[in-house]
C-alpha cells in the first residue's frame, strides 16, 4: 500500500530533470521513484516501477513526447500524467490534454503550484478508491528522562498498530548507542538503519521491506547500528530520506528516539504527526516535561505535536505526584495514561514477545491497543484525555513546586 504519491520523471534535459529533482526531493507528500532521460524509454520504466504519477517534459521534443503521453494512457491507464514546459501555447495545453494529460504547468514551476497539482492528482486517484488509506502516520516517542519506558511503548504501540489487518507498520529505532528494540522482540536483524541510510538511492519498495526483518506479528523493525562507531554514519539528511521512503510503503511509521535529543531526533520530530512524550509522575520526570516543552515551542508547529503520556501509572509510593497538580504544572492534559503492570511487562521483554501475544488480555495491554486506535484516529477508541481531566484529582502527599519561589 502507497501512502504518497510515488512519482516517475522523464527530461532528456539534464539541467531542467536536476531542478525538478531537487524539488520534489524537498516534499515529503511525494517519493520519486524513478528518472529517465529518453522519452523512448519512459513506457518501459513506468511498467516496471508502477507510479502513481508520470511526470513528463515536452520541451526536448514535443511531438515525441505527446506520443508517449497517449501510449501511457492506453497501456498504463493507473498512472496520471502531469506535463511540464516552457511553452504556455494554448493549442499545446489542448492536445496534451487530449492525449491523456491531467495538469499541465509551465517553466518556471514554483513549488506551491506543483504542490497543487499534485494534490488534484492525488485527490482525484483516492476518491474512488475505498481500499487504500492517503497519508501515512508517523508517530515519535520521546522519553523525559531515561528509564521511563519509551522502547517498551515504542515496541509494544507499533507491533499493535501491524496487528491490525487494516494498516501495515514499521518501528525504527533511533537510539543511535543503546537501542534494544530488537532485545524486545527476540529478533536478530541482517541490516540495520545504517544500511538503509548509506543505500538509500539504491531502494525501492520492494528492496527497502527485504532491507528491514519482519517480526510474526506482522511488524517491520529497521534496528540501531551494530557498532557504535557507526552511529555517526546516520546524518540528518539521510534519516529524512528514509523516514520518506517508510512513509510511502508503511502506514504507520513507529520512530523510538534516543534521550539526547540529536539533531538526528530533531528530524524525526519535525517529520512526526504525533509526538508522545513519555513521563513519570515523579518530580525530575515533570520537571523535565516542563523543560521540553518550552524548547520545543522554539521550533515551528512541534508544541502543538506533543502528547503527554504518563507510564506506570498506580505506581504509589510517597514520591508520586497526582496527576490533578501535574497537569496543572504542565499547563496541558494527560493524553494517555498506561497502568502499571510490573510483573507482566518483566515477562514481555525477557521472552521477546510482544504484549499482544503475551498477554493480550491484560490491563497494560489494552491500554497501548486503546491508545493505538486513538492515535490512528478511531472514532470508536475511548477519549482518555477527556476521562483523564474528569477524573483526575488530588491524591494524598506533598506536592513540590517546580521552579523557586519568589523572595
Amino acid at each position: 500500500m502507497s501512502n504518497v504519491l510515488r512519482l516517475a520523471i522523464v527530461d532528456p534535459n539534464d539541467a531542467t530533470r536536476e531542478q525538478l529533482k531537487e524539488m520534489l526531493l524537498s516534499m515529503d507528500v511525494v517519493w520519486l521513484e524513478a528518472e529517465c532521460a529518453r522519452y523512448e524509454f519512459f513506457a518501459d520504466v513506468i511498467e516496471q516501477t508502477h507510479p502513481d504519477i508520470g511526470v513528463v517534459s515536452l520541451d526536448q521534443d514535443p511531438e515525441k513526447a505527446l506520443q508517449l503521453i497517449e501510449n501511457l494512457r492506453r497501456a498504463s491507464p493507473d498512472c496520471s500524467i502531469l506535463v511540464i514546459s516552457n511553452s504556455n501555447d494554448g493549442q499545446l495545453i489542448l492536445r496534451s490534454m487530449r492525449s491523456g494529460a491531467k495538469e499541465f504547468l509551465t517553466r518556471p514551476v514554483r513549488g506551491e503550484d506543483l504542490v497543487v497539482a499534485l494534490e488534484r492528482i492525488g485527490s482525484q486517484q483516492y476518491s474512488g478508491d475505498e481500499g487504500r488509506t492517503r497519508g501515512s502516520q508517523v508517530i515519535a516517542v520521546a522519553g523525559a528522562t531515561g528509564g521511563v519506558g519509551t522502547t517498551s511503548i515504542s515496541v509494544n504501540l507499533a507491533c499493535a498498530l501491524a496487528a491490525e489487518e487494516r494498516y501495515s507498520a514499521a518501528l525504527v529505532d533511533l537510539d543511535l548507542s543503546l537501542g534494544d528494540a530488537d532485545v524486545f522482540l527476540d529478533m536478530i536483524p541482517d541490516y540495520t538503519l545504517v544500511d538503509v541510510a548509506q543505500n538509500i538511492s539504491r531502494l525501492d519498495f520492494s528492496l527497502l521491506k527485504r532491507s528491514l526483518t519482519k517480526h510474526a506479528c506482522g511488524l517491520y523493525l529497521l534496528p540501531r547500528p551494530v557498532q557504535l562507531q557507526d552511529a555517526e554514519l546516520v546524518t540528518p539528511e539521510s534519516l529524512h530520506r528514509v523516514v520518506g521512503l517508510l512513509k510511502a510503503t508503511f502506514s504507520h511509521l513507529v520512530i523510538d528516539l534516543s534521550k539526547g535529543f540529536t539533531p538526528v531526533d530533531l528530524v524525526a520530530l519535525e517529520a512526526s504527526d504525533h509526538v508522545l512524550l513519555v513521563t513519570q509522575l515523579d518530580l525530575p520526570c515533570l520537571r523535565n516535561v516542563v523543560r521540553l516543552l518550552m524548547s520545543f515551542d522554539e521550533i515551528d508547529g512541534l508544541k502543538d505535536k506533543v502528547k503527554i503520556v504518563v507510564n506506570r501509572s498506580g505506581l504509589g509510593g510517597a514520591g508520586e505526584i497526582s496527576l490533578k497538580k501535574a497537569q496543572e504544572t504542565i499547563g496541558r492534559d494527560i493524553f494517555w495514561q498506561i497502568p502499571n503492570d510490573y510483573r507482566v511487562m518483566v515477562e514481555m521483554r525477557n521472552n521477546g514477545v510482544p504484549l499482544i501475544n503475551q498477554a493480550p488480555r491484560a490491563g497494560l495491554t489494552q491500554s497501548i491497543v486503546g491508545m493505538s486506535h486513538a492515535l490512528a484516529g478511531d472514532e470508536t477508541a475511548e477519549s482518555q484525555a477527556e476521562v483523564t481531566a474528569a477524573a483526575a484529582s488530588s491524591r494524598g502527599g506533598r506536592w513540590l513546586s517546580f521552579w523557586p519561589r519568589s523572595k
